[in-house]
């Protein structure tokens, strides 16, 4: 099944940054994203089938944070939900490429219900991205 045929709708998201350049050899060079159209002022990727632009936007807001387990977690943040193998690979890939994380990978409610692998970094704009992938996917909506 292509991701075009998915019953699961496909998100789009427009994210502020201040270099293209910077943003194009990190979201295409570090993530591996696949770079779809582009002008002088945007650039639109491929997230795992998901439309995610980055838009020139040199204006910043102040950086919000809230504790959530002991981290000063981003807000906002964006992301996605991976499989295991896949964050495992991610993981080893920032850490390669000399990522500064904002929360280094590490397993949250381990041994409980919505067990989880999670990570937290900022792009070169400053955005906050989180990627998690849950030991049983079927636990990602489980109170």
């Amino acid at each position: 099944m292509s991701v075009l045929d998915s019953p699961m709708p496909r998100f789009h998201l427009a994210v502020p940054v201040d270099d293209l350049a910077a943003a194009r050899r990190f979201y295409g060079g570090v993530l591996g994203l696949e770079q779809g159209r582009s002008t002088d002022t945007w650039i639109d990727w491929n997230l795992h089938g998901h439309q995610f632009v980055t838009h020139l936007a040199p204006e910043r807001g102040r950086p919000v944070h809230n504790p959530v387990d002991g981290h000063d977690v981003p807000v906002p943040h964006f992301g996605l939900i991976l499989t295991v193998p896949v964050f495992d690979e991610l993981a080893g890939r920032l850490r390669a490429a000399g990522t500064e994380f904002v929360i280094k990978p590490y397993v949250r409610f381990a041994g409980q219900t919505g067990e989880q692998r999670t990570m937290f970094l900022l792009d070169p704009a400053g955005n906050a991205l989180e990627f998690k992938a849950f030991t049983d996917d079927s636990q990602v909506f489980a109170a």
